[in-house]
């Protein structure tokens, strides 16, 4: 794959998605969990294995999420929505740390 250019695709409400096309992303603007499960779908049949998700989406479609979960050919990267974040993007990326190396070693201190 050295070389060749990957295509990376968003998904969310359009507000949030639509700044990205003039990046040269693929885009898909949804309402419903089941226009954003189709989304994901159609994007890894595609070709694009790279796809940001807004966190309030990503929250709607957990099967779809499971589904690619533990293909490492493909990446569902949760980003905050419109509204922020809620903590899901980075409680996807603890969970995901611990599994692939046994433990937590992101530091979840959030007192200063």
């Amino acid at each position: 794959m050295q070389g060749k250019l990957q295509k990376i695709g968003v998904i969310g409400q359009s507000d949030v998605v639509l700044a990205f096309r003039t990046l040269g992303m693929q885009v898909a603007a949804t309402k419903t969990p089941q226009e954003a499960a189709r989304a994901v779908h159609k994007f890894v049949t595609g070709g694009i294995h790279i796809i940001f998700i807004t966190e309030d989406v990503a929250r709607s479609i957990p099967e779809t999420l499971s589904k690619f979960n533990d293909n490492p050919d493909v990446s569902l990267i949760p980003i905050p929505a419109a509204s922020g974040t809620d903590g899901f993007g980075m409680q996807r990326l603890n969970a995901n740390v611990e599994r692939a190396i046994g433990a937590n070693i992101l530091l979840n201190n959030t007192e200063e």
